[in-house]
C-alpha cells in the first residue's frame, strides 16, 4: 500500500492544467465550502464519504483539500485504505490556495 504524497499549490495549477481526470475533495466544514473552493472540488462529508467513494475513480488522481494541509493528511491516508491508488494532500490548504488566487 502506498502513502498518501504533498502537493504544493503550483504542482495543484500544473495538474490542472495537464489533466482532466483530477478529483478534488474539500473536507473542510459547509460553511467555509460554500463560502469558497477550489473550482471542480466536491464537497466531502461524513454523510457522503461512502457515495463519493462508491461512484469515484479509484486510479484518477485525488487532491485532499483542509484549511491549512494539516487536517487533509488524515484524510488521504483514509482514502488510500480505501482503495485510491494517487492521492494527494494540498500543502497550506484552502487558505494557501486562497491567498495564491487573491
Amino acid at each position: 500500500m502506498s502513502n498518501f504524497k504533498h502537493l504544493s499549490i503550483n504542482e495543484l495549477i500544473h495538474m490542472q492544467a495537464e489533466q482532466s481526470d483530477l478529483q478534488i475533495v474539500d473536507i473542510r466544514d459547509a460553511a467555509s465550502f460554500a463560502q469558497g473552493h477550489i473550482q471542480g472540488a466536491t464537497h466531502l462529508t461524513n454523510e457522503n464519504i461512502a457515495h463519493f467513494i462508491a461512484d469515484a475513480d479509484m486510479d484518477a488522481p485525488l487532491i485532499v483539500v483542509c484549511y491549512h494541509g494539516i487536517s487533509s493528511q488524515g484524510a488521504a491516508t483514509y482514502l488510500i485504505e480505501q482503495g485510491f491508488d494517487d492521492v494527494y494532500s494540498l500543502d497550506g490548504g484552502f487558505t494557501a490556495w486562497s491567498s495564491a488566487h487573491a
